[in-house]
């Protein structure tokens, strides 16, 4: 559901003898996960999508198997995303079709346009590293006003700097947007990590209704991904893909708002 759609359903709620239902709308946690940096390894791009249920997955544009594994991932009924490369902070290679500091806004449009070609079946975007450009305004402005003027794309915000102000310019822009809240493997090797990072997304789920975590296709990650995502259900917890996510999370907004007495009501 795109921002427009759920304000007037709000309105609509809000407005005189409008019925409010007894029950928030899907009232089980949900938790979005996202797999980043695919497309270079084909055996761990592979062993990613055999991964159970509606797992997310973030591709990095003009590798080896992104179109590959963006096909495979979407006839499984799984959602694709474009994983955008962003300049950090400090220097690292940021692989093709990056977007740095230098580039004019033509050419942030133009890098952004060419990712979104290369990765068929793209339903949103998140940053790739970015720690330097997501802080600053005016070169997320541009790549918003491209998602924007598709009407159809989201953003992730992977939040790789504390300083980082893409999600509020996506909402400036009425951009679908979230942001991270758990990196399951900053310790890519220690599978002990990868557990407790879990443990923390669940009971992230579980306090707020709605958790979006990320990982990569590193093998510890995939061992614990491999062991617990069927743990989930059992938990009362449902594993989404991120557009239903934002609809679920829109549609809670709604509901929400609609209990709260309108300034009339509260003056009578």
């Amino acid at each position: 559901m795109r921002p427009m759609q759920w304000l007037m359903l709000l309105f609509a709620a809000l407005g005189a003898g409008a019925a409010v239902a007894d029950e928030p709308p899907h009232q089980h946690p949900v938790i979005a996960l996202i797999l980043d940096d695919l497309g270079y390894q084909r055996e761990a791009g592979l062993r990613s999508l055999a991964l159970p249920g509606p797992v997310t997955y973030a591709v990095l544009p003009d590798t080896p198997f992104a179109a590959q594994i963006a096909t495979m991932a979407h006839e499984r009924g799984k959602e694709v995303m474009l994983h955008l490369p962003m300049q950090a902070v400090h220097e690292r290679p940021l692989g093709p079709g990056g977007v740095t500091m230098d580039m004019s806004e033509q050419a942030v449009k133009r890098a952004l346009e060419t990712g979104l070609a290369a990765v068929p079946h793209v339903r949103g975007v998140n940053n790739h590293m970015g720690s330097l450009l997501t802080r600053h305004p005016g070169h997320m402005d541009w790549l918003m006003q491209v998602l924007a003027d598709r009407g159809d794309l989201y953003f992730v915000d992977s939040r790789t700097t504390a300083e980082s102000v893409a999600m509020r310019v996506a909402l400036e822009r009425r951009v679908p947007t979230v942001d991270r809240d758990v990196f399951l493997d900053s310790e890519p090797d220690d599978a002990a990590f990868v557990e407790r990072q879990f443990d923390h997304l669940i009971q992230v789920a579980l306090r707020r209704g709605v958790a979006v975590g990320i990982g990569h296709p590193y093998g510890a990650t995939l061992e614990v991904l491999e062991a617990r995502l069927g743990e989930l259900d059992a938990l009362g917890i449902e594993l989404v893909p991120v557009s239903e996510l934002l609809d679920i999370r829109d549609r809670r907004q709604v509901w929400q708002a609609s209990l709260s007495p309108s300034p009339t009501a509260a003056r009578n």
